[in-house]
C-alpha cells in the first residue's frame, strides 16, 4: 500500500511544533487577567503547626490571597485519595492517612504545602510566600522503611499504627515453603531497588480559571490522563462538579509516571481562581520537582529460589517492605502489589512462587508509578538472583535461563498472571548472537591484558501492560475501569479526525494513531489529525500509562474504524449499485472487487454529507465511537546484554556494548518504538550507573535536591545500543501490539549490575553502581 501504514518508519507529524519551539505547554497558556500563585511548603520533615500568620504577606502590594488549610476545608475541598484498595492478608483494608492539598494541623514531608499565596506576578507571590510565618513544632521523622517499622519510630498517621499500610500477600506460601525444604540448592539474595526522582523535561503546572457567569471550571495542566484528573476532582475532592470542570492537558513535556496523579497544585489552583476571582497559575521550579513529584522505586527485599537437582526452579519467596513515603498517592498501593508480585515468576516455569509484601509511611516524598511501576522492581529481583543462581550453582546464565523459561503458551503463573504468548528463547538467541556472547571469553582476555576488568550480564524481563480486563482490576481493588475510548470523525471532504482518550506526551500519538488510520484506509497522513488531552473536545478516556497506548487505545481506534468501513462500504455499494461484500478499500478509493469501478475516499464522504443519495434508512454523517476493554493484559518481553569494563583503581565503569532483543507484538512504527526503547534504557542504565535518592536520615532533608547531587544520565555515559525485535502476536487485541514504552527501564537496571559483579567478582552491589560504590565491592572482593 502506497501510504505510511502500520509498519512505515513515519517520521512524527508532531515533532515539526516541538523542534521549531511552537510547542504550547502548560506554561505558555495565557488568560486575561491571569495572577500567579507560589506555596509556602515546610522546610521540616515532621511537625506541628502551631500558628501562622500571613498579615505580612497580606499587606504587601500585588497580593491579591494568601490561602490556607483551614479555609480551603471550610470550602469543603476533600482529601487526596489512593485510588486502588488494598487488603492486608488478615482482610483489614489499608491504612490510608489523611493528605490534605494545604496542610492544616501537621506536615510530613519537607516541601508539604501549607500556603499559597496568589499575586501580580510570580516573583511577587514568591516573595509574599517568604513573608508568612509558619509555627511549626519539629517533631522526629524517620525516612527509611526499615527504620519506619522498628518500636520507637515517630508515629506519622494516626490511622497507621507503627507506619504499616498493609501487609499483603500473593501466592500459596505453604507450597513454596514445601518447594524449599525438598530443593537440591537454595539461592537467596537480598536487594534494594533506590529510590529515584522522575525529572521530566517539562515541571509540573497548572492553570486555574473560574468563570463566575457560568459557575465553570477550566483546569490546564500537565496530566497523563486529563478526563481521570477531572473525574477524581470533581467527584472525590469536591472542587466541581463534573459537567462545571473542563480539564485540558495540552503538550506536555515528559511524564514516565509522574504526571498520572492529582497533586495537591491543580487542586489549589481551581479552588484559589474562585476565592479571588482571577485565573491563577503555578509552575514549578526545579528544586519543587524534587521535593514534591512522586518519586519512584524504593524497595528492599529478599528472594530464595528453589532449585531441583537438575537445576530447574521449584519455588520463589519473596519478602518486601516498600516505602510509599509520607502519603498515599493515586496508585502507590498497587505499584507493590499487583503490578509487581504477579511478575515474580519472570519468564520461567516455575510452579510456586509465594510473596509478601509491607507498605510503610515515612516522613519523604511520597512514591507512586515511575516508568515501569513495579515491573522493573520485581525484574530487578529475579534477574539478579537468577545471575547469582547462575554463579552459585557453576551453570552458564544463559543455559540456566534457557532450561527454566516457559515454553507453552498460554501459560498460567503461580500469581495470577496468564500469559498468552511468547517466545523467549528467540529473543535470547537473538541477543547472544547480536552481542557475540560465545565470543566474550576472548574480550574479556584481552581488556585484562590492558588492566581492565570485563564483564557480562544478562536480563531476561516480562511485564504486563494495559492493565485489563476492568472486571478484572475492579475485583482486585481498582477504584476506575482501565478501557479506553475513540471517536473517528470523517469530515465532508474525507478528511479524519481521531478523538482519544489515551494522552501523548512524547509518545508519538499524532503519528502512529494516524497511521492505524491510513494503513485501514489507504489514505494520507496529511489528512489525519488526531485530538487528545481536552475533556470538552474528546470523550471519557483512561489517559496514557502502563504501556496502554497501543494495545488498548489504538485498539478502541481498530473498533471505532471497523464501524466506518462498514458503513462507508454501504454507501459505496448503494452509489455503484454493487453488493456491498464486493467492496474493497484501496489507495484512498472503495472500489468493486475484478472491476474498474471505483469512487475515491472524499467522493463518499460527501455522499454522506450531502444526504442526497443514500441507502434507504441510512441516517446522514459519518462519524463511529468504540470503547475498548481488553480480555487479557499484553505481556511484551526480552532479552538484554550488557558488557562492561571497569577500571580497577577507580571504580568506573563504561558500558562497552548493550544489545536489547525485544517482543513487542506487531510494530506500528519501528523508528518511534526504537525511540522508546532507547529511552527506557537510559532511565534505567541512570538508574543502575548515577541515579539515587537520598534524604537525611535525622533531619529527612532531601539531599539530593538539585542536578549537584542527583546525577542524571548524559550522553557519554551511553554506549551505542543495538536494538532488535522479535514478534509473537498479542492475541487479546485487534492488532496484536503489546506495548513498549517501558521495556528499557524495566530489564536494563539487572544487566548492568550483573556485568560488573561479572567483572568485580563480587556479588554484593546495589544501585546505584558509582564509581566509589564499585571500587568499594571490588576492594572488598
Amino acid at each position: 500500500m502506497g501510504v505510511e501504514g502500520i509498519g512505515a518508519r513515519a517520521a512524527r507529524k508532531e515533532d515539526r511544533r516541538f523542534i521549531t519551539g511552537q510547542g504550547r505547554y502548560t506554561d505558555d497558556m495565557v488568560v486575561a487577567g491571569m495572577k500567579h500563585a507560589a506555596f509556602v511548603r515546610s522546610p521540616h520533615a515532621h511537625a506541628r503547626i502551631k500558628g501562622i500568620d500571613k498579615s505580612a504577606a497580606e499587606s504587601m502590594p500585588g497580593v491579591l490571597g494568601v490561602l490556607d488549610g483551614k479555609q480551603l476545608t471550610e470550602d469543603g475541598i476533600g482529601n487526596i485519595i489512593c485510588g486502588w484498595m488494598i487488603h492486608s492478608t488478615d482482610g483489614s483494608p489499608m491504612n490510608m492517612g489523611v493528605w490534605r492539598p494545604l496542610a492544616e494541623d501537621k506536615v510530613r514531608y519537607v516541601g508539604d504545602a501549607v500556603v499559597v499565596v496568589v499575586a501580580e506576578t510570580r516573583a511577587l507571590a514568591q516573595e509574599a510566600a517568604e513573608a508568612v510565618q509558619v509555627d511549626y513544632e519539629e517533631l522526629p521523622a524517620v525516612t527509611d522503611a526499615v527504620s519506619a517499622i522498628e518500636p520507637g519510630a515517630p508515629q506519622i498517621h494516626e490511622a497507621a499504627e507503627k507506619n504499616l499500610i498493609f501487609d499483603w500477600e500473593i501466592g500459596e506460601s505453604l507450597a513454596v515453603e514445601e518447594a524449599i525444604s525438598d530443593a537440591a540448592n537454595i539461592v537467596e539474595l537480598e536487594v534494594s531497588n533506590n529510590r529515584l526522582i522522575p525529572n521530566a523535561m517539562e515541571p509540573r503546572a497548572a492553570l486555574g480559571l473560574y468563570d463566575s457567569a457560568e459557575e465553570h471550571y477550566t483546569c490546564w495542566t500537565t496530566s497523563q490522563n486529563p478526563h481521570l484528573a477531572r473525574l477524581v476532582m470533581s467527584a472525590f475532592y469536591n472542587v466541581a462538579p463534573e459537567n462545571k470542570l473542563r480539564v485540558i492537558a495540552p503538550d506536555v513535556g515528559g511524564g514516565f509516571g509522574s504526571k498520572i496523579y492529582i497533586y495537591p497544585e491543580e487542586i489549589v489552583c481551581l479552588w484559589a481562581s474562585k476565592r479571588t476571582g482571577v485565573p491563577v497559575k503555578w509552575t514549578a521550579d526545579r528544586s519543587e520537582s524534587f521535593l514534591t513529584d512522586a518519586h519512584g522505586r524504593d524497595h528492599v527485599s529478599t528472594i530464595k529460589i528453589a532449585f531441583d537437582a537438575n537445576n530447574r526452579m521449584t519455588g520463589i519467596k519473596v519478602d518486601t517492605l516498600a516505602n510509599l513515603g509520607a502519603y498515599m498517592s493515586l496508585f502507590s498501593s498497587v505499584t507493590p502489589t499487583y503490578l509487581y508480585a504477579t511478575l515474580l515468576s519472570g519468564q520461567y516455569n516455575v510452579p510456586n512462587v509465594h510473596a509478601n509484601v509491607r507498605t510503610v509511611y515515612t516522613n519523604t516524598a511520597p512514591v507512586d508509578a515511575y516508568r515501569g511501576a513495579g515491573r522493573p522492581e520485581a525484574c530487578y529481583l529475579v534477574e539478579r538472583a537468577m545471575e547469582t543462581a547462575a554463579r552459585q550453582l557453576g551453570v552458564d546464565p544463559a543455559e540456566l535461563r534457557r532450561i527454566n523459561f516457559v515454553k507453552e503458551f498460554p501459560h498460567q503463573t503461580p500469581v495470577i498472571m496468564n500469559y498468552d504468548t511468547g517466545d523467549f528463547e528467540a529473543s535470547l538467541d537473538a541477543a547472544m548472537q547480536a552481542s557475540d556472547y560465545a565470543g566474550f571469553p576472548d574480550r574479556k582476555a584481552e581488556a585484562q591484558a590492558r588492566g581492565k576488568l570485563r564483564g557480562i550480564g544478562l536480563s531476561c524481563y516480562i511485564e504486563a501492560c494495559g492493565i485489563a480486563p476492568s472486571q478484572a482490576v475492579g475485583s482486585l481493588g481498582a477504584g476506575v475501569g482501565l478501557w479506553e475510548s475513540a471517536e473517528v470523525r470523517v469530515n465532508a471532504v474525507g478528511t479524519i479526525e481521531v478523538l482519544t482518550g489515551s494522552h501523548s506526551h512524547g509518545q508519538g500519538h499524532e503519528t502512529t494513531f494516524a497511521q492505524v488510520v491510513a494503513d485501514r484506509l489507504g489514505i494520507g497522513l496529511d489528512t489525519i489529525s488526531v485530538v487528545h488531552g481536552d475533556t470538552d473536545k474528546v470523550q471519557m478516556g483512561m489517559g496514557t500509562y502502563g504501556s496502554r497506548s497501543g494495545a488498548v487505545g489504538m485498539s478502541a481506534v481498530a473498533k471505532a474504524l471497523d464501524k466506518v468501513e462498514s458503513k462507508a462500504r454501504k454507501v459505496a455499494a448503494h452509489l455503484m449499485e454493487a453488493d456491498e461484500a464486493d467492496i474493497v478499500i484501496d489507495e484512498g478509493h472503495l472500489k468493486v472487487a475484478g472491476t474498474n469501478k471505483g469512487i475515491p475516499w472524499s467522493q463518499m464522504a460527501l455522499a454522506c454529507y450531502t444526504a442526497h443519495d443514500l441507502p434507504e434508512g441510512m441516517e446522514p454523517g459519518l462519524k463511529e465511537t468504540a470503547f475498548f476493554d481488553p480480555a487479557n493484559f499484553t505481556f511484551p518481553s526480552g532479552c538484554y546484554v550488557c558488557e562492561v569494563e571497569v577500571d580497577p583503581d577507580t571504580g568506573k565503569t563504561d558500558i562497552i556494548q548493550f544489545v536489547a532483543a525485544d517482543d513487542f507484538g506487531n510494530i506500528i512504527n519501528p523508528m518511534i518504538v526504537e525511540g522508546q526503547v532507547h529511552g527506557g534504557l537510559a532511565q534505567g542504565i541512570g538508574q543502575a550507573l548515577l541515579e539515587g535518592c537520598a534524604y537525611d536520615p535525622e533531619t529527612g532533608q532531601l539531599l539530593t535536591a538539585s542536578y549537584m547531587d542527583y546525577t542524571m544520565p548524559r550522553a557519554d555515559d551511553l554506549p551505542n545500543f543495538e536494538v532488535s525485535t522479535t514478534v509473537t502476536e498479542c492475541p487479546s487485541n485487534p492488532l496484536g501490539v503489546k506495548g513498549c514504552g517501558e521495556a528499557g527501564a524495566i530489564g536494563s537496571p539487572p544487566a548492568v549490575i550483573n556485568a560488573i559483579t561479572d567483572a568485580i567478582g563480587n556479588n554484593d552491589l546495589s544501585m546505584p553502581a558509582t564509581s566509589q560504590n564499585v571500587w568499594k565491592a571490588l576492594n572488598e572482593a
